[in-house]
């Protein structure tokens, strides 16, 4: 004979609510094979049988609070389904309990003394959301109430899942993220930079003397751009296991399009544009992106990132590497921020232009000390821009 007991389900888990037996007195069980249903205040969970034979004994029923370590059944390795029942052993829950087990009528759960089944779980949802459980159906075995009986009871609107297909576009998107992100070791640092130069554009007017519009991601693409010729090495694909250095910059600007994930357009031979050149470049790909009009070449030979603000509100993306690049710029949102400023030895807090510049790239071309200090090179290009000639 094999005990059936209730194992420990778990730290601070002392007891669990009988939901539902797999099998009856009498039926063959094989060893692992989901004998109960047990829940408690922290999960549902399946049962296995510790051994093969035949079920000739359970010792609580549906709807009972059992403690682990309790016997719930028992299982004969050498009776035959279907045959009787072992000679002086009780059959079911209603039998005489042994000597060793109290009556385990104290044990019953209060929710099922009028043929309710309630678990721990079912029974918080329902309690949070102010709902009796008598004034439910239960769909579950013996009419027990399931979580998505409770769940249903206590939801506001529809709880039904919706089965949503992949576009073609997030397909192939997750598809290249994700082989970039199990091949590629990514390194992420980030810093906090002064944004006094988009205060100097806001003065100037943000639109080119074409009547562009400027944007703030465009001003620290043209920084990014000319730090790249000081770290030329972020400016590289691989090919196989060659590292092949670029000496054009092809700048990728990361877009969001709606309902089929993103696209990157590719600003190409963007090292020596002026900020004029540039914003020109970059708002003919938006026009084309708007109207989905981009080329073929529109999206090739990208060789470096650059992923903008989402919102407002962001402070940085810590993006994943457009394979075959080595790296990845992302652009924070410009906030105004209290800054402590010393001026002739004196401190003062006042008000300031802040953003965080990050970088993911690939740890076998870089490290994070070379990767702050391309960002602190964009931050010193930034500081010393010529908006005024730039327009």
């Amino acid at each position: 004979m094999v005990d059936v007991t209730l194992p420990s389900l778990g730290e601070s888990v002392t007891e669990g609510i009988i939901t539902q037996w797999f099998k009856k007195v009498g039926d063959a069980v094989a060893r692992d094979e989901p004998l109960f249903e047990v829940s408690t205040d922290k999960v549902d969970s399946e049962m296995p049988s510790p051994a093969a034979g035949v079920l000739v004994q359970i010792l609580a029923g549906e709807g009972d609070t059992v403690e682990t370590g309790a016997r719930v059944g028992v299982i004969d390795e050498n009776a035959v389904a279907g045959g009787a029942p072992t000679a002086n052993e009780p059959t079911s829950p209603a039998s005489k309990p042994t000597a060793t087990e109290p009556p385990r009528a104290a044990n019953v759960n209060e929710a099922a003394q009028n043929g309710l089944i309630v678990s721990p779980v079912v029974r918080r949802i329902l309690s949070d959301g102010g709902v009796e459980p008598s004034t439910l159906r239960g769909s579950g075995p013996g009419g027990s109430i399931t979580r998505r009986d409770a769940e249903r009871a206590v939801a506001s609107g529809p709880t039904e899942e919706v089965v949503v297909p992949l576009s073609n576009g997030r397909r192939r998107m997750g598809q290249h993220l994700s082989a970039s992100a199990q091949s590629t070791p990514h390194g992420f640092v980030a810093i906090e930079i002064d944004g006094a130069v988009f205060g100097e554009l806001d003065r100037l007017g943000r639109a080119t003397r074409d009547g562009v519009a400027i944007t703030d991601e465009m001003v620290v693409s043209l920084a990014a751009v000319r730090a790249l010729a000081e770290f030329d090495y972020l400016n590289a694909t691989f090919q196989g296991e060659v590292l092949v250095v670029h000496r054009t910059v092809n700048l990728g600007f990361m877009r969001h399009v709606a309902d089929d994930g993103m696209l990157v357009p590719v600003v190409h031979a963007a090292a020596g544009l002026t900020l004029r050149a540039l914003a020109r470049r970059v708002s003919e790909l938006a026009n084309r992106l708007a109207s989905r009009q981009l080329t073929t070449d529109d999206l090739m030979g990208g060789t470096f990132t650059i992923v903008g603000a989402p919102s407002e509100h962001t402070l940085w993306v810590e993006p994943i590497i457009i394979q075959p690049e080595v790296a990845v710029l992302s652009v924070g949102a410009v906030r105004l921020e209290p800054v402590v400023v010393t001026k002739d030895g004196a401190t003062s807090i006042e008000i300031g232009r802040r953003l965080v510049l990050g970088l993911s790239f690939d740890h076998r071309i870089c490290e994070p000390v070379s990767a702050a200090s391309y960002l602190e090179r964009v931050a010193e290009l930034l500081a010393g821009m010529d908006l005024e000639s730039e327009r």
